[in-house]
């Protein structure tokens, strides 16, 4: 479809724009070129900073010069998953979606909604005519998805603006005032392998049809994990079979809760039925356990081929520290009602060739929240040897109730739409917490349309949100006092 004939216009052509151009983390170049160019074309300031970080300028409108100077802020980079079997090559590939039901939906990928309706709604104010506003900057960090490098790396004093408006939120109706902070944990280690044994059936077991999702604002829903269930299923499996695990692979981004593991795996050809019948008890066991939530999930065998499988030794402690590995919701929080204060996603893990690595996600609105579940998995996987390493630490963004900017946006939200608004603190990683540690001060708000199912194939947007958010975003703009 042609995603620019949807209104309003000035946001979707530029969201179109963004859905022709691949921008997988850690290769956005192409887009941020692209836009700088456009800026310039546009007569505007453009500039790339030290880590490829993209600010655009555009000067205040006549009449409008006395008034606080904005930067609205969005990811470059998007999440890129495909269903298996879906040839989709993100570095080359376009976004193709479709509209269905007022969503706009990529159905077997993701969409790139995150954060490109942000990134199209800032573009809109860049490129427009009549809207008057202030001097405004525009922020397109790079590497929000894989470790928020591009915020990490901005360099302190070279933003002008005092306000800053974050377009990174998925809930119409909700503004944002503060995050979560978090700390990626890398688990590696070295195992044995022995020869594969004789008379030893070798298949691939698969556990498909979750449905994923955003490993922070998701994590609460009780989704399937695709890696924990398979460490579970071979764990069960071990008591009725001399089973001898040779690869594993699961999850295919830190930031999305698994929807699909495997696993290679040979056991006595004898014990074929006795396992097949095990298979299908797993399955029935877990649809009842996610019935309502995740009942999709499949469990299946097929033929595969392996020449070698893990020293009995090694298997069993790391399996062990894998099963016990925590996974999901650690503690709500006693601040605020209803918000997820401390998480854990076990989001991507690989077993092959004598290697391990795990990819562990913490996040929580406290620091110390962070500090200690990492430190917690760091003395798990201690106890089997492991090189533990952390990465990407970034703080929170520790809500501020008394923001004059929230409280302009609630009133002009009110104002245009006769109802309330929300006040939210969310679980997941925005970059308002790093960008507001290196400008101490600027007042920070978030918020965004509807989009469901953010790091996930079918990913989509609500049209008619979308447009919300652009006349709410003009009339803030407007209604800025000097």
């Amino acid at each position: 479809m042609v995603i620019s004939e949807l209104e309003p216009k000035a946001v979707w052509e530029h969201f179109q724009t963004l859905c022709e151009i691949p921008r997988p983390s850690k290769h956005e170049q192409q887009i941020r070129d692209y836009l700088k160019g456009w800026a310039e074309l546009n007569g505007l300031t453009a500039i790339i900073d030290s880590v490829g970080n993209l600010i655009i300028r555009k000067p205040a409108t006549p009449g409008m010069e006395n008034r606080p100077g904005v930067v609205l802020q969005g990811h470059l980079d998007m999440v890129c998953q495909a269903n298996a079997g879906t040839p989709h090559d993100f570095s080359r590939d376009p976004i193709q979606p479709v509209l269905k039901d007022g969503w706009l939906v990529a159905e077997n990928t993701t969409l790139g909604a995150d954060n490109g309706i942000g990134v199209a709604l800032a573009l809109a104010v860049l490129a427009s005519h009549d809207l008057p506003h202030g001097p405004i900057e525009a922020l397109f960090t790079l590497d929000e998805e894989q470790g928020m490098g591009g915020a990490l790396g901005l360099e302190a004093g070279l933003l002008q603006g005092k306000l800053l408006i974050n377009l990174d939120t998925e809930n119409w109706g909700e503004f944002y005032m503060g995050c979560a902070g978090g700390v990626d944990v890398n688990i590696q280690k070295a195992y044995a392998q022995e020869p594969l044994p004789a008379a030893m059936h070798v298949c691939q077991l698969s556990v498909t049809g979750l449905k994923g999702g955003h490993s922070g604002s998701d994590i609460h829903l009780g989704h399937g994990n695709a890696n924990k269930i398979l460490v579970r299923l071979l764990i069960e499996l071990q008591e009725h079979t001399e089973l001898r695990l040779s690869s594993l692979k699961g999850g295919s981004a830190r930031n999305a809760l698994a929807r699909e593991a495997f696993a290679i795996v040979a056991f006595p050809a004898a014990d074929l039925e006795r396992v097949k019948a095990q298979l299908d008890s797993f399955q029935r066991t877990l649809r009842f356990e996610l019935a309502g939530v995740d009942e999709g999930v499949q469990i299946v065998r097929s033929t595969a081929h392996a020449d070698s499988v893990m020293a009995r030794a090694d298997q069993r402690a790391i399996l062990c520290a894998m099963h016990a590995a925590p996974h999901g919701v650690k503690r709500m929080s006693q601040r605020v009602v209803g918000v997820v204060e401390t998480s854990n996603n076990m989001g991507v893990m690989e077993l092959a060739d004598g290697k391990l690595f795990i990819n562990f996600m913490v996040r929580s609105l406290l620091d110390t929240g962070t500090r200690t579940l990492s430190h917690e998995i760091q003395s798990l996987f201690s106890l089997i040897n492991a090189d533990v390493i952390f990465e990407g630490v970034y703080p929170g963004w520790t809500p501020n109730p008394d923001s004059a900017l929230l409280a302009l946006c609630r009133e002009v939200f009110l104002r245009n739409y006769h109802t309330e608004s929300t006040v939210k603190v969310i679980h997941a990683g925005l970059e308002c917490g790093i960008l507001g540690a290196k400008y101490p001060g600027m007042d920070m708000v978030s918020f965004g349309p509807d989009i469901l199912g953010a790091h996930a194939p079918g990913e989509r947007v609500n049209v008619a949100s979308v447009g919300r958010v652009w006349d709410l975003l003009k009339s803030i703009l407007v209604a800025l006092p000097a």
